[in-house]
């Protein structure tokens, strides 16, 4: 079944409907009772499709394309092109704090990796700036939504480990910003020791910028940042302050996100229409590949998968770090050609029943472990994005690249970025009360 979903993948087939044919065609060959089948079926009504938790997955996808067309991004990126502009490498620091504030706010990647692009990359360019480093800033930042909470991955990821949604964000907000910091050190570090890849605008270029601005500069600052960090305020401060489950807190980011796009005056019926279109269609693509993946996980577990794999990795010899760098390597080199959406149903799965029985030498409970393996394996799953060759966020900013950024120009951009990844996601394995200290308060 393992080889075959390996091939399938490579076959360019819809992976939701190669997990689902492949757990019925191995379902057929190895002779299982027609029951059982309907079995897999309850599991999909009873676990998915009624899960009221899973509802806060299209409400916080609808906060976070609302917010994109609210235009809150282009203001709050011209402001603080305005704050950090005579800083070395000041544009490119700019779009890092824009990146952290949408993916504190959006959590959508491929909305915010295109924004992006489509209204930081050119200004950089124009600014002198190396074109890999700007490629790479653009994509890299873009991707923090996927871990900075309210985070659509850690949702499903909470569905899947059968743990709670709320820990998950509180155990992801400090890694997150600290990944998001690395960044912003890395670019001021550019900056600094090789200006000629990130030049500080001339006086003309600055003037440009601040051309046509009436208000001052902390006064704009203040406008275009207080709504978002309001939003932020509200969604996070009420799961953490346990005011509100996951799911109350995403009906009230989407109500917030659409009060904020009212104030802004981008709210009608056209924008309505696409952001709920786009909403459905992205919640469907996840739901698909989750019934597939109940499907292909029930049949494989019937035919006792799941020890195999067991076996297979306590039979190594390795210890409780051993195992636990195999398994992080292992969706590492997936991440090379899955999405996330597939490596979390596909292989958390599999490795919980392991990280559950393994002693890590530090005192925590059998849910502690999920946690911080689920923030791990996050933080792990968020390289997908920028890795080469068939990295997303990659393919969206080619899409929205200028004439003359090429995809390997692309692909090396997103070098620097990835080693960054693994500096901080090795910091969590050294310290796991980075993680799981904000959940034990």
């Amino acid at each position: 079944m393992i080889c075959a979903l390996i091939a399938g993948v490579f076959t360019g087939y819809p992976v939701a409907f190669l997990l689902c044919g492949l757990g019925v065609l191995f379902a057929v060959m190895s002779g299982i009772p027609l029951g059982f089948m309907g079995t897999i079926v309850s599991k999909i009504y009873a676990g998915i499709l009624s899960n009221w938790l899973l509802l806060a997955a299209p409400l916080f996808i609808y906060m976070g394309l609302m917010l994109d067309k609210s235009g809150l991004a282009q203001r709050l990126l011209l402001t603080l092109e305005r704050l950090c502009g005579q800083l070395p490498g000041g544009l490119a620091l700019s779009v890092a704090v824009l990146g952290i504030v949408m993916a504190a706010s959006t959590g959508i990647v491929g909305a915010s990796v295109m924004l992006l692009g489509v209204i930081a990359l050119p200004v950089m360019l124009r600014q002198g700036y190396d074109k890999k480093f700007a490629a790479g800033v653009t994509a890299a930042t873009g991707t923090l939504g996927i871990l900075i909470p309210p985070s659509i991955m850690l949702v499903f990821m909470g569905a899947i480990l059968q743990v709670s949604i709320g820990d998950l964000f509180k155990a992801a907000l400090f890694p997150g910003l600290m990944l998001g910091t690395l960044y912003i050190l890395y670019i001021l570090g550019v900056g600094f020791f090789t200006p000629h890849r990130a030049p500080v605008p001339s006086l003309k270029a600055l003037d440009d910028v601040n051309k046509g601005h009436s208000d001052s500069l902390m006064l704009e600052l203040v406008k275009n940042l207080l709504g978002p960090l309001l939003l932020i305020g509200a969604v996070l401060g009420s799961i953490i302050t346990g005011i509100a489950t996951p799911t109350e807190a995403a009906g009230i980011g989407a109500a917030g996100a659409t009060l904020l796009a009212w104030i802004t005056r981008k709210l009608n019926f056209p924008v309505l229409r696409d952001v709920v279109r786009d909403t459905s269609k992205t919640t469907a693509m996840v739901i698909f590949v989750m019934i597939g993946a109940a499907c292909f996980s029930a049949v494989f577990k019937r035919l006792g998968g799941d020890t195999m794999i067991e076996e297979m990795f306590l039979g190594t010899g390795f210890g409780p770090y051993g195992l636990l760098v195999l398994m992080m390597g292992l969706i590492f080199i997936m991440g090379f050609f899955l999405e996330w959406i597939e490596i979390s149903f596909i292989v958390l799965p599999l490795f919980a029943p392991i990280i559950k029985v393994l002693d890590f030498g530090f005192d925590s409970t059998g849910t502690e472990l999920l946690v911080w393996f689920a923030i791990l394996a996050a933080m792990n799953m968020q390289t997908s994005f920028i890795t080469p060759p068939f990295g997303y966020s990659l393919f969206y900013l080619r899409g929205v690249a200028p004439k003359g950024v090429t995809i390997q120009d692309i692909y090396k951009s997103s070098i620097p970025f990835v080693i960054l990844q693994l500096i901080c996601l090795a910091l969590i394995v050294a310290f796991p009360s980075i993680v799981l200290w904000i959940t034990r308060i």
